[in-house]
């Protein structure tokens, strides 16, 4: 009877522990997906107006690479790098011995035609004098006499011409500065030869204009029709980042040029030369949309190395749309792509939604 009464009590005690604080284990609950909630958004439609932020890059205003226009060695050098100097300013004296051999050649033929041109000269005049009596002389001398003259005053004067053309190259012996500017460079020394060069050689000098410079920016494709050539820009130069200036853009090229942007020029007065070529600069360029902008959550947008996407929503399912972008505030930015107004896209997207994935 003792027996019958602890199994009794066992068992009850088994029935209590399942039925207790502790529920049963589901073994299918790991079949069972898992819920998630997202916080979608609507892509919106308006005007947009606001400011691009772009590099820009300071160049001179004029630059000019001096090569000798003749052979020959250099003689004297006035300047060296960093001498400011002013246009008309002699800059470098060559010397070329076969350039004054040739001079002395070309003056003494101008002499000799000279010569033989006054000569001919005087023969014409004693015949025509001789020629008043009938009979002295026959018409035929006097014509010859008159084609002789014409003939050797023509050659003197082309003799004279090839001095000056000797003189005219000569004169390349010295070289003079274009126009006010500073030597940036200096390639040569006393001593060495030069030749007239191509493009691709060294040049002697580089002379730059940075009185005034030329501030670049490349506004992109997608930027080039809503820049406001009416407005200021603003720039800041890295190297000076307290120092912030306003000038309205100067001119544009009104051309795409390799890298599918069009190039502006804003001119930067440097009167105490302070700015240098070369400097860059962040340029806030006004921009001013007249037709309405698709506009995204900034948080929307989603990048990566292969590409920039949001993520529309459309009948529950994902769908990974590229984009490009446009203007960009402090909260959304305008996108370009197969999309339109009230589209539901996920306000928070991430790299972990993949196409077709379905979002509750």
């Amino acid at each position: 009877m003792k027996l019958k009464t602890i199994i009794l009590a066992g068992i009850t005690g088994l029935f209590a522990a399942c039925s207790g604080g502790e529920k049963p284990v589901d073994l299918t609950a790991g079949n069972k997906q898992a819920v998630n909630k997202y916080q979608l958004g609507t892509i919106a439609e308006k005007a947009l107006s606001s400011v691009a932020r772009l590099p820009g890059q300071l160049n001179p205003y004029n630059e000019v690479n001096l090569f000798p226009k003749v052979n020959g060695f250099v003689k004297n050098l006035y300047v060296d790098r960093g001498s400011i100097v002013k246009k008309g300013q002699l800059l470098v004296t060559l010397e070329a011995p076969e350039l004054e051999s040739q001079l002395q050649a070309a003056n003494s033929r101008y002499l000799q035609a000279q010569e033989i041109a006054q000569a001919s000269r005087e023969k014409y005049q004693r015949l025509k004098e001789a020629s008043i009596e009938p009979g002295s002389v026959s018409p035929l001398d006097l014509d010859n006499a008159v084609s002789k003259m014409k003939a050797d005053e023509a050659m003197a004067q082309s003799e004279r011409s090839n001095v000056a053309s000797v003189r005219t190259i000569q004169s390349y012996l010295n070289i003079y500065a274009p126009f006010d500017g500073i030597i940036v460079q200096r390639n040569v020394s006393p001593g060495a030869l030069v030749s007239p060069g191509k493009a691709t050689d060294q040049p002697m000098l580089v002379l730059q204009d940075i009185s005034k410079l030329r501030l670049e920016v490349f506004i992109p494709e997608d930027f080039v029709d809503k820049v406001d050539l009416n407005q200021p820009v603003t720039f800041t130069f890295n190297a000076m980042p307290g120092l912030q200036q306003n000038a309205k853009i100067s001119r544009s090229a009104n051309a795409l040029g390799s890298m599918r942007s069009e190039a502006i020029e804003i001119d930067v007065l440097n009167k105490n030369r302070l700015l240098k070529p070369g400097m860059y600069a962040e340029v806030k360029i006004p921009m001013v949309s007249g037709a309405k902008s698709l506009l995204v959550p900034n948080s929307a947008i989603v990048r990566s190395t292969e590409r920039e996407y949001v993520v529309v929503v459309r009948n529950g399912k994902a769908n990974l749309a590229d984009i490009k972008e446009g203007l960009i505030s402090n909260d959304s930015t305008e996108v370009f792509g197969s999309l339109k107004a009230d589209d539901k896209i996920l306000l928070h997207a991430s790299d972990e939604i993949k196409q077709g994935d379905i979002l509750q």
